[in-house]
């Protein structure tokens, strides 16, 4: 089975290539430019396609001759539906027998992250092909990306109310459940929130980094612009993004965390955000 994948390069997506490829999966890359090429090669992929995914032309020619997609959206793009519908209508048109869309918990909120990605969805159900869409929680790999400037402060700080509750997943459990999808039936035509156990606020995440580090962790919060400009986020569509999320997130939270679906398909117990910190502590 030849699969085109994207997002192969991302700290997220490439999780998925190595658990294709270890399915016997042949993975052809979509990559924007060919100095992106080495890198998902390192990941497993044995092609690349040279494409855009504004560039419907560039898709058509990337989806011919695979069998399968697997399609993940950039994160805060504002025209995000733009770029995955176009895509959806590729693969059927090249006759894809497969396709495999890592969407988002709870699409029906009306943030940017989250709305963007109702439309592709829609485009899936009707496009004739066997589709599976997975809905990830929160990514636990967003943590590894703090772990050091934790570290350094003693503190996680982040721009919304540190008891609000939210629910995580390790992308790593999300990248075994898409390549089961794309080379298997049991989630052919399936719909699947994925979480690991519970909800947890960032007083309970700070804990959890205290055990695992050994000395005090921090929750605290943090003025926006403050954060922003720390994370090297410029003004654009991905800090406004971010900033319209953080403000739900605020005043909401992101409630979740039911893990029955994620045990089902894994057959074992999803990996939890505890045993994240604790490897991430580990390093």
């Amino acid at each position: 089975m030849k699969v085109l994948a994207v997002g192969v390069t991302g700290p997220n997506a490439g999780l998925v290539v190595p658990e294709l490829v270890k399915r016997g999966v042949e993975v052809r890359a979509l990559v924007r430019a060919e100095g992106k090429a080495g890198a998902a090669r390192q990941r497993g992929a044995t092609e690349i396609a040279i494409g855009d995914l504004r560039d419907p032309g560039s898709l058509r020619a990337a989806v011919a001759g695979v069998e399968g997609v697997f399609h993940i959206n950039p994160a805060f793009a504002p025209d995000e539906a733009g770029m995955g519908v176009p895509m959806v209508k590729a693969a059927a048109a090249a006759g894809v027998r497969k396709f495999v869309f890592s969407s988002v918990y709870h699409p029906s909120l009306s943030l940017t992250n989250h709305a963007g990605k109702r439309p592709v969805e829609e485009a899936l159900y009707g496009s004739g092909m066997d589709f599976t869409v997975l809905q990830p929680a929160m990514f636990m790999q967003t943590l590894g990306g703090i772990w050091p400037s934790v570290l350094q402060q003693g503190q996680i700080a982040m721009p919304y109310a540190k008891l609000a509750k939210v629910c995580y997943v390790d992308y790593r459990d999300v990248a075994e459940v898409a390549a089961a999808a794309m080379t298997g039936t049991d989630l052919s035509y399936g719909t699947f929130e994925l979480c690991a156990p519970g909800m947890v606020t960032r007083i309970d995440i700070a804990q959890m980094m205290s055990d695992a580090a050994g000395r005090r962790i921090e929750a605290a919060e943090v003025d926006f612009d403050q954060w922003a400009d720390a994370a090297k986020i410029s003004d654009g569509p991905m800090r406004d993004g971010f900033e319209r999320m953080y403000a739900k997130y605020d005043q909401y939270g992101f409630a979740g965390g039911n893990a029955l679906i994620l045990r089902s398909i894994l057959g074992r117990e999803p990996r939890t955000l505890r045993a994240y910190i604790e490897e991430l502590a580990s390093r």
